[in-house]
């Protein structure tokens, strides 16, 4: 909070916000989200407000150094489960679940980076999901390349970096074409990232890290845990503070399992589709009530 209190006071002091003024305006969308936290993480999105007005999506809200309070998670993966039971109780096709799902995906985006979030990972699509009905995988890679032509210009917009975690080669080359060309259009981008992990496995990613290592010819005795996580997908991405699954279920399914080492789990019984504001906010003030020790005392 030191940063943003020097940002406050500074625009304050220059007369270039009227602080106050600007909290009343957002005052709504506190009153209908807001409860859920604790008032220390309130304190720290009202700072966001009070800097960038009223909404929460504006873009310099999306600096991931910005924020950094011990109860904001620097890092939050999500397991998004549920599309297809949420289509199925609907009386939907499950495609239509995902094609929900994937719009989700960008509102959550933007909901975790305005709360101060710096990095949020989305479990897209695994390395076993495959094996599930041709018909159901032909129109998630289908929705994949429409989602980026629509979310992703959003989160650019909003200063996100995008980037992918997995394996490309197994896409038509023109979807491989332009998971790339996205990631190198918003590389340059200074706010918060958001990784998607598209034909991903933890187990994969470790084993091809492992393959990389032994070929850079580096000695065993070089090799730290620092070095290995250079080279895993998630280079230059920090661990996993908080690691939230929609849908009930309480497992990783082969999710960031290096990076999950000391993560807070959060499960809710929410399917993705409806992952809300609210959500966001319940699985942030859950977190805050965490005590994280990392095997110490």
């Amino acid at each position: 909070m030191g940063a943003l209190g020097q940002r406050r006071r500074t625009a304050a002091q220059d007369g270039d916000l009227d602080v106050i003024g600007a909290f009343e305006q957002g005052r709504n969308f506190w009153q209908v989200h807001g409860d859920s936290l604790t008032e220390s993480l309130i304190n720290t999105q009202r700072a966001y407000l009070a800097l960038e007005g009223t909404s929460i999506y504006n873009n310099s809200l999306m600096d991931p150094l910005a924020s950094q309070s011990p109860i904001v998670p620097r890092h939050v993966a999500i397991i998004m489960d549920g599309n297809g039971r949420w289509a199925t109780a609907r009386g939907l096709p499950r495609f239509e679940g995902h094609r929900v799902g994937l719009e989700k995906a960008g509102d959550a985006v933007l909901g975790f980076a305005a709360a101060g979030v710096s990095y949020i990972t989305l479990f897209s699509f695994s390395t076993e999901n495959w094996k599930r009905p041709k018909e159901e995988v032909t129109g998630i890679l289908r929705l994949l390349a429409e989602a980026l032509e629509r979310t992703v210009k959003d989160l650019n917009e909003r200063n996100i970096v995008i980037r992918h975690l997995g394996r490309l080669d197994r896409l038509a080359p023109p979807l491989r074409h332009r998971v790339k060309e996205v990631v190198e259009r918003t590389k340059d981008n200074t706010g918060a990232v958001a990784s998607f992990a598209f034909d991903y496995g933890g187990r994969a990613e470790i084993l091809q890290a492992s393959r990389k290592l032994i070929k850079s010819g580096l000695k065993p005795d070089e090799v730290d845990e620092n070095t290995f996580a250079k080279y895993l997908y998630t280079a230059g991405i920090p661990d996993v503070d908080l690691l939230v699954r929609t849908g009930g279920e309480m497992r990783l399914s082969n999710f960031l399992l290096w990076q999950s080492s000391y993560a807070e789990l959060y499960f809710t019984d929410t399917l993705w589709p409806d992952f809300s504001g609210e959500d966001i906010e319940k699985a942030l003030a859950e977190y805050a009530r965490r005590q994280r020790r990392f095997g110490g005392l």
